[in-house]
């Protein structure tokens, strides 16, 4: 054991490579951090005594969690909201209100199941007008029509208060739109609810209803009554069929380009960002 710590330490000595200058950088980047570094916890139990509010915002989706998704297609950690309390040091009752993010239309990246998958040319062109490419790699994304039973099963996971539903504008002009309400897996079997079994859901695929589409350029209009009446329709059906308001609505890229919903004005994110 001596001789291998002596040689250890000898190629150490002998070693070209200056350490110092690398060393210093450390320590000048550990002292730049040094006032962001701290107990969380207690951080957000102070701004919760100041009554100030706290936003969670968690990254990629429900059906990616390692727990409760499309196992083993997804992600090494739990981005359902219940992972904020674990992953910041809250506490359940700290949570007031949780919002679901949803695209109009549904997205996966890479491989997995896809039960609402377009392969049709109209699947192109969805992509097209969403832009669905990797932001880094530059890979195509798989796209399909909204999968309101993924989305209900995603609601019941999280409990969610709101839905967010983006990117409605990409949907114009595509004609006659589907919608998911049900899964056809193996031997004809219908699900009306997102299986449990992961090997049915690898094999199911869409069951729809079909809705009127709209032709009309929606990414000026900020007034949900405003809205070509095939759109609210189409906001309202998800509602209830996922059963949850929808309370915020994308119609571009842009910050300004949203809308609030009369249901979202009701909502604490509304009031605690003064939406008239």
């Amino acid at each position: 054991m001596r001789e291998n710590v002596h040689a250890r330490n000898q190629i150490i000595k002998e070693s070209t490579l200056d350490w110092k200058p690398l060393f210093d950088q450390m320590v000048m980047f550990g002292e730049r951090l040094r006032p962001w570094v701290g107990d969380v916890s207690l951080f957000l139990a102070k701004l919760r005594a100041e009554d100030r509010s706290v936003m969670f915002e968690g990254a990629q989706a429900t059906l990616l969690d390692i727990d409760h998704g499309t196992y083993p297609f997804v992600t090494s950690s739990n981005p359902v909201a219940g992972a904020a309390c674990t992953g910041a040091g809250v506490g359940p009752k700290d949570i007031d209100e949780v919002w679901g993010v949803a695209k109009a239309y549904a997205t996966r990246v890479g491989s997995g199941p896809f039960p609402t998958e377009i392969d049709e040319e109209i699947g192109d062109t969805l992509r097209e007008a969403g832009g669905e490419y990797g932001t880094t790699t530059g890979r195509p994304r798989r796209v399909g029509w909204i999968d309101l039973v993924g989305l209900r099963y995603a609601a019941r996971i999280n409990g969610l208060d709101f839905l967010a539903i983006t990117k409605l504008d990409v949907l114009t002009g595509l004609g006659a739109l589907n919608v998911a309400t049900r899964y056809r897996g193996p031997g004809e079997a219908i699900f009306d609810q997102y299986p449990y079994h992961q090997t049915v859901l690898h094999h199911a695929t869409g069951e729809y209803e079909q809705l009127p589409g709209w032709d009309e350029d929606i990414s000026e209009i900020r007034d949900e009554a405003d809205l070509p009446q095939s759109v609210r329709d189409y906001l309202a059906f998800i509602a209830e069929f996922v059963g949850v308001p929808v309370g915020l609505v994308g119609v571009g890229p842009g910050r300004e380009q949203v809308i609030w919903t009369a249901a979202g004005r009701e909502s604490l994110a509304a009031r605690a960002a003064t939406v008239a």
